[in-house]
């Protein structure tokens, strides 16, 4: 199989890129600011964020399907539900977001589920 990355490899890099950031940010510029359950929820949305930016980075290196695109959407559209939840509740405070968490976690489920049935038609044409 040859290798021809998608755009969801730069999307996964990018996605990488400002979880580094975001990393750097709690850790130096938050650490004083927040209380320190605030500042865990701010770095349980940094370590997913990287763990799907990751994912995207895979997933940019498959061949191209409805699935491997349906992967990308979910892992993309995840990230924002959970770590961009987890990270306005944390600066802002407000718990309501919370709600919103769990449905990125759905998203991120359904990545997976997509990256497993892409492999699956690789492997077994």
């Amino acid at each position: 199989m040859s290798v021809n990355p998608s755009p969801w490899l730069m999307v996964g890099a990018l996605s990488g890129f400002v979880s580094v950031a975001g990393g750097a940010f709690g850790a130096h510029a938050l650490k004083q600011k927040l209380p320190p359950d605030l500042l865990t929820i701010f770095e349980v949305g940094v370590r997913y964020q990287m763990y799907h930016a990751l994912l995207l980075c895979l997933i940019g290196m498959l061949p191209l399907s409805p699935t491997v695109r349906w992967a990308g959407v979910l892992s993309v559209l995840g990230t924002v539900l959970f770590s961009g939840s987890l990270y306005v509740l944390a600066l802002s405070g407000v718990r309501w977001l919370g709600a919103i968490t769990p449905l990125g976690g759905l998203c991120f489920l359904g990545a997976w589920l997509a990256v497993a049935v892409a492999a699956y038609r690789l492997a077994y044409p």
